[in-house]
C-alpha cells in the first residue's frame, strides 16, 4: 500500500509538472510545495531552471526546498578565481558551480537550507518571502531574535547573516532563492570564500562580506527536519492549501523531460569558468633557484576563461627566449586552468634541450604560473 501511494503521489506530481503552460489545471489557492531527494548542486540547479522554464505559474506558486553535499555557488556574473580558493575546492574535493540568478557567491553544504519561491513575475516579491521564513522561524522558536534586512539578508541577534537571497527574474517567470545556515562548517565556508589569488582586475559582481552565524549556535534542539517543516507548514498557510511536501528525484526524465540536459550544462567548463566576465591578471612572483631569487612578471588577459594575451617578463640568460616565446604562444588561447596549463608544459618539455639545470628551471616557472589559476 505504500508503494501505491507513493507511485500515486508521483503520478500526480508529474502530470501536474508536465501540464502545458496554456492548460494548466491548479488548486484553489494555488500553491505547490517540493523537496529535492538529491544532494547534488547542479541538479537541484536544474530543478529551478526547469520550473522556471516550463511550469505554468500564473496560478499556481511553487516553493522548491533542497540542500547540497559540500558546493560554492557563484552568482551569474561572477569571477570564481576572485571569489573563492580553488586550490582549496580541487584539494577538498568540493563542487563549484555557477547559477543563473545574479547576487554573491555561497557556500552549501549539508547544514544548510536552500529554498526557492517561485511566481510569475508580477509576483515576484522577496520581501515577502523572507518575512515567511522569518514568521516559521518564530513559531518554531518564539525567543529567536531574527529580522529582514533593507539588503534582503536574515540577521540572527541583529548582527549575524544566516540568510542570503538572490534572484532570476525572466520575461513572465520569476523566483527568489535564499539560503539559511542551519549547522554549515563555518570553518570551511571561511576557507573556501577567500580567494588567494593576487592581482585580478575585473568588472565582475564582488561578493559581499559579512559575519555570520548558524542557527542551531542558538539552539541545539532545532534540526534542519524541524526548520523546513515549520517553513513549509507557513507556506501552506499561506497560500491556503495542505501541508503536504512532493519529493522529487532530480534526475527522473519521466516527471522532469530533458532535466538531465539541464544539468550537464551547469556542469561543464564552458558554464562554470566560460562565462566569467572577461579579467586581466598583472602580478609577480619570486623564484628561488640556488642561491639566486628571480622576480617574474606576468600579465594575461582572460576571456571566456581563456588567455586572450600573454606576457611573461623574466632575464634572459634565466630562460631561453625562444622557449619562453614557446611557452607564452601556447598559453595564448587556453583555458585559464592549471590541469590544461600542466599538459602543454608537459608537452613542450619533450622539446626542451636536455639540460637538468634548464628543465629544473622551466619547471619551477610553469609550476608558479600554475599557482596563478
Amino acid at each position: 500500500m505504500v508503494l501505491q501511494s507513493a507511485l500515486k503521489n508521483c503520478l500526480q506530481l508529474s502530470c501536474i509538472l508536465q501540464a502545458p503552460k496554456a492548460g494548466f489545471r491548479n488548486t484553489a489557492s494555488g500553491g505547490l510545495i517540493m523537496q529535492s531527494t538529491s544532494n547534488d548542486v547542479y541538479q537541484n540547479l536544474a530543478v529551478e531552471d526547469w520550473i522556471h522554464d516550463h511550469m505554468n505559474l500564473e496560478n499556481q506558486q511553487v516553493l522548491f526546498l533542497w540542500r547540497n553535499s559540500p558546493a560554492v555557488v557563484l552568482g551569474r556574473h561572477q569571477n570564481p578565481w576572485q571569489e573563492c580558493n580553488l586550490r582549496l575546492l580541487r584539494q577538498k574535493n568540493i563542487k563549484l558551480a555557477r547559477r543563473r540568478s545574479g547576487g554573491g557567491t555561497v557556500y552549501h553544504d549539508l547544514g544548510n537550507i536552500n529554498l526557492t519561491f517561485f511566481t510569475t513575475r508580477k509576483k515576484h516579491e522577496r520581501m515577502e518571502n523572507l518575512k515567511l521564513v522569518v514568521k516559521a522561524l518564530k513559531a518554531l522558536r518564539p525567543q529567536l531574535d531574527v529580522h529582514v534586512t533593507d539588503r534582503y539578508d536574515i540577521l540572527l541577534d541583529r548582527q549575524y547573516k544566516i540568510s542570503g537571497t538572490a534572484a532570476k527574474l525572466g520575461r513572465t517567470a520569476a523566483y527568489h532563492h535564499c539560503t539559511l545556515l542551519c549547522n554549515t562548517d563555518k570553518f570551511v565556508l571561511s576557507s573556501v570564500l577567500k580567494s588567494p589569488y593576487k592581482g585580478l582586475k575585473s568588472n565582475a559582481t564582488p561578493s559581499v562580506p559579512a559575519s555570520v552565524k548558524n542557527l542551531f549556535e542558538e539552539d541545539s534542539s532545532l534540526t534542519s527536519e524541524l526548520v523546513l517543516d515549520a517553513i513549509a507548514e507557513e507556506y501552506a498557510t499561506q497560500h491556503q492549501i495542505d501541508c503536504h511536501i512532493n519529493l522529487i528525484n532530480p534526475a527522473d526524465e519521466t516527471v522532469l523531460p530533458g532535466i538531465n540536459n539541464k544539468a550537464k550544462e551547469l556542469q561543464t567548463w564552458e558554464w562554470v569558468y566560460g562565462k566569467t566576465p572577461k579579467f586581466n591578471v598583472s602580478t609577480h612572483f619570486d623564484i628561488a633557484y640556488k642561491d639566486s631569487v628571480l622576480d617574474v612578471k606576468v600579465d594575461m588577459d582572460v576571456k571566456h576563461g581563456r588567455i586572450e594575451v600573454c606576457n611573461i617578463d623574466l632575464p634572459e640568460q634565466w630562460l631561453p627566449p625562444a622557449l619562453c616565446s614557446e611557452l607564452v604562444k601556447n598559453l595564448t588561447g587556453s583555458k585559464f586552468c592549471p590541469n590544461e596549463t600542466t599538459a602543454l608544459v608537459t608537452t613542450l618539455l619533450r622539446v626542451c634541450p636536455q639540460d637538468g639545470d634548464l628543465q629544473s628551471r622551466w619547471n619551477l616557472l610553469c609550476e608558479n604560473i600554475k599557482m596563478l589559476m
